[in-house]
């Protein structure tokens, strides 16, 4: 079940809009997200731009971890604030994103990786987030995967898990065009044209599109769309690959998502397997081919605190894209460069357990609202500073 790149074919069975007031470029989770709360709101000609499948990027991932469990405050809220809306979604969207509520753990195997845990659960605490620390005896508890005797502590945050990101993409893009959005896939921007500092229109291989508002929301692809627009997004597209192991008559011990920060290995059950994966050093770039390189790294891990993971039968795997930022951080705010200029980006491997909250605060953003977090509190201009950004630590 490798997830192949998709030919980029014209669909012609819909017409190009020649105006729209909104155009976002991007139908993953977080263009879908954005597109959602605009028009849920009364926006009207709203825009979405797909170059390949709506929801086949980063967002076609089998399972995406849903967590408030992070070490920045924003990040926490981001997660928290998603998670409420993930809990009622067959409800408010119609489609069954499988949410998994079976916790999510962290293990820490040095006193650094201890103290930063201890840190970040009180901040998470502060915030509302129900996360403890616990003993390595409790860890083999809740994952007997785990070798206690190779780990200090763990954090777990029994209320998040995992779920379906493309589901929760198919629920936004029904619920979207619903209300009157005109999706477009098979789309590649090709030029942004710009008048007096100011957006004027995108260009697609379908014919070029009069709009004074954009939304870049493209993942991997988003510094090229940055510079057509002349706003630097400092977004670097690295490969990630997960195995899943083959289905078993009997279905493993249910653990948490598991992520170990040493080694960066996690694990989670998939039905009657288990998802497993490790984020191994690699060049940034586009090649999304699957390959099995990644298992020389996750059975190095395996075998220091997991040794019954060690050569996992896999039966598939997926490969996709990190949008990797400097600081792991997301980028989501208004150009200051450039009028009309909107980014909800750089998620750097957490997009989709962050997506229903990042698109309403990008709407916000947009719409000129007060928000639930400042308006310049993920802004690019963190980077034009001669200031040390604050690093997301709970993340792999």
């Amino acid at each position: 079940m490798v997830d192949v790149k998709v030919p980029l074919v014209p669909n012609y069975a819909q017409t190009q809009p020649e105006i729209a007031n909104i155009v976002i470029i991007g139908g993953g989770i977080m263009g879908m997200s954005t597109a959602w709360h605009l028009a849920s709101r009364g926006v009207k000609g709203i825009v979405v731009l797909e170059q390949h499948e709506v929801g086949r990027g980063s967002s076609a991932k089998p399972m995406g971890g849903v967590r408030a469990n992070f070490s920045d405050p924003m990040n926490v809220i981001l997660g928290k604030r998603s998670l409420e809306t993930f809990r009622t979604w067959k409800e408010d969207f119609g489609t069954n994103i499988e949410l998994a509520k079976v916790g999510y753990l962290f293990l820490a195997r040095t006193e650094e990786e201890v103290a930063n845990l201890e840190e970040a659960t009180k901040t998470q605490n502060d915030l509302g987030v129900n996360s403890s620390m616990i003993s390595p005896e409790q860890v083999a508890e809740v994952n007997p995967f785990i070798d206690p005797k190779a780990i200090l502590a763990g954090s777990l945050s029994p209320d998040d898990g995992y779920a379906c990101p493309a589901a929760a993409v198919a629920g936004y893009m029904r619920a979207a065009i619903a209300m009157g959005v005109t999706v477009m896939d098979h789309t590649e921007v090709l030029d942004i044209a710009t008048s007096g500092g100011a957006i004027e229109s995108v260009t697609t291989q379908r014919g070029v599109i009069r709009t004074e508002q954009i939304v870049c929301a493209a993942g991997a692809w988003s510094a090229k769309i940055g510079e057509m627009a002349g706003h630097t997004l400092p977004v670097e597209p690295v490969r990630r690959m997960i195995g899943l192991t083959s289905q078993m008559p009997q279905a493993h011990p249910t653990v948490p998502f598991t992520l170990d920060l040493s080694t960066t290995m996690y694990m989670h059950n998939y039905y009657n397997g288990m998802l497993l994966g490790i984020s191994h050093p690699q060049e940034p770039g586009f090649n999304r081919d699957y390959s099995f390189e990644w298992l020389d790294a996750f059975n190095s891990a395996a075998k220091i605190f997991a040794p019954t993971l060690l050569n996992p039968q896999l039966d598939s795997g997926w490969a996709g894209f990190y949008e990797n930022t400097p600081d792991r951080n997301a980028i989501i705010g208004a150009s200051d460069r450039v009028a009309g200029f909107y980014y909800c980006t750089g998620f750097s491997g957490h997009g989709f357990l962050q997506g229903p909250a990042a698109g309403e605060f990008m709407a916000d953003i947009i719409q000129g609202r007060e928000s639930f977090l400042p308006h310049d509190g993920y802004s690019t201009s963190r980077f034009e500073q001669e200031l040390n950004s604050v690093i997301e630590k709970n993340i792999i």
